[in-house]
């Protein structure tokens, strides 16, 4: 198959905002892009999809060889061999794929967070360097722009924790601070055992605000000069939203269900967001 024709039906396939966002860029970009978003659904779907840690681990550590390869001009697999074109055009690192990597192998070795800072971290390898890579594919003038774009991904990336509280106590996983849930009086076996209370309504009103502060943060700290240019991210930031107050209208029942929001809703709030510049 044609590596950019596999990239787009990996991307199409997952459903993501994201994808939306691509709809509107040049050709050209939108491919590049495409290539890159693939790549990280191959890579993060090595610890979702397997459950054997040791199989993981060797999924992983193939992937490392494959950025190798990436960057020596011999890549192997479809999505690498379609983000051969992307990488010197839009300076994208090597350094930058491995921190993803990282952030991604943290999820075999650690289902829980000691405090914010410690999330932080985990966060800014899976969704801010993601942001930062997205934003030179965009486009940018302004070093500043790096700056909101991995403030960016990091409140996409408090909003899939948020939203998917309950799945990924399924998983045995819990994202949330430990210092926050016991500051807010919820043990971890509460959720686990999918068992809201008003002190977990508490915590997650926490959580919400938060993002919707570091949401604030990154959108101030977009130049002028590189708006347009990064209307992709901000169409993201449209849907992400709008995604976050829908878990809140819901009363932050993220331990019963995973809320979405439908596909054409997002395609109206993608185009009306882009349309404004």
């Amino acid at each position: 198959m044609d590596p950019h024709r596999y990239c787009q039906e990996k991307a199409a396939a997952s459903g993501s905002s994201f994808y939306q966002a691509f709809r509107f860029l040049p050709a050209e970009r939108r491919r590049a892009i495409t290539a890159f978003y693939a790549w990280c659904r191959e890579v993060d779907d090595v610890t979702d999809e397997c459950r054997d840690p040791g199989v993981a681990q060797a999924k992983l550590a193939w992937w490392r060889g494959e950025v190798d390869r990436l960057y020596d001009g011999v890549p192997q697999h479809p999505v690498t061999r379609a983000l051969r074109e992307v990488v010197e055009p839009y300076g994208l690192a090597r350094e930058q794929l491995l921190e993803i990597m990282d952030g991604v192998e943290m999820d075999l070795r650690q289902q829980r967070y000691a405090d914010f800072r410690a999330l932080r971290l985990y966060c800014h390898r899976v969704a801010g360097v993601v942001g930062e890579v997205s934003a030179q594919i965009f486009g940018y003038s302004e070093r500043a722009t790096l700056k909101y774009a991995a403030l960016l991904g990091l409140a996409f990336q408090l909003t899939n924790i948020i939203r998917d509280v309950g799945e990924d106590a399924r998983r045995g996983r819990i994202y949330l601070p430990l210092d926050e849930l016991e500051a807010h009086g919820v043990r971890e076996t509460d959720i686990l055992a999918g068992r809201s209370s008003p002190a977990f309504l508490r915590l997650m009103e926490f959580q919400y605000q938060r993002a919707t502060a570091t949401y604030a943060e990154a959108l101030s700290r977009l130049p002028a000069a590189d708006r347009r240019r990064q209307r992709p991210g901000l169409v993201m930031a449209a849907i992400y939203r709008t995604l976050l107050e829908e878990v809140r209208l819901d009363g932050f029942r993220v331990l019963e269900h995973r809320i979405a929001l439908p596909p054409l809703r997002k395609l109206l709030i993608a185009w009306r967001t882009w349309l404004k510049g």
